[in-house]
């Protein structure tokens, strides 16, 4: 299966990074099996960083990776109650911490953080934020939470994304 990164810069040797912030699914290295996720994500990085051009690094792994016994893999099917108590966890508090060496589901989308901003805020109840998330067609992430999990991902390629 290929999965996909979207940057600034190419990674053909991807590494847990450990910076201030945190996304969904805590430190590591993300990725999505959406080329078109990816490639979104490469423009916001480009722009960000005030250049023209994005770049999405290309891997390759099994297809039976979150089967594999070696790993601890976590999968969310969908944006439900233990899928955001798991994103906020990993938003909100900077100690949390969890065992898994993959986690794989729904990424948060610009609508979808405006909901999550808005329950962290106070400004929205639990249930009106899961009722939006259902409306929603999310891509999916997969984050590579440890160096162990990085060995499975293999560099193909990259492809250039003008902003």
């Amino acid at each position: 299966m290929k999965l996909y990164h979207g940057s600034n810069i190419e990674v053909k040797n991807p590494r847990i990074l450990t910076n201030l912030r945190t996304g969904d699914f805590g430190r590591g290295f993300y990725t999505t099996s959406s080329i078109k996720q990816a490639r979104r994500w490469a423009q916001i990085r480009a722009r960000q960083a005030e250049i023209n051009l994005g770049i999405v690094s290309i891997f390759e792994v099994a297809d039976t990776i979150f089967e594999n016994p070696l790993l601890s893999v976590k999968t969310f099917t969908a944006a439900n109650d233990e899928w955001l108590d798991f994103v906020l966890a990993n938003r909100m508090d900077v100690a949390y911490k969890h065992q898994y060496d993959l986690v794989r589901g729904p990424v948060a989308n610009d609508r979808v953080y405006a909901c999550l901003n808005a329950l962290e805020e106070g400004l929205a109840e639990r249930a009106t934020v899961l009722h939006r998330l259902k409306t929603y067609v999310l891509a999916d992430q997969i984050l590579f939470h440890t160096s162990q999990s990085l060995q499975f991902l293999s560099f193909i390629a990259i492809e250039e994304v003008p902003c």
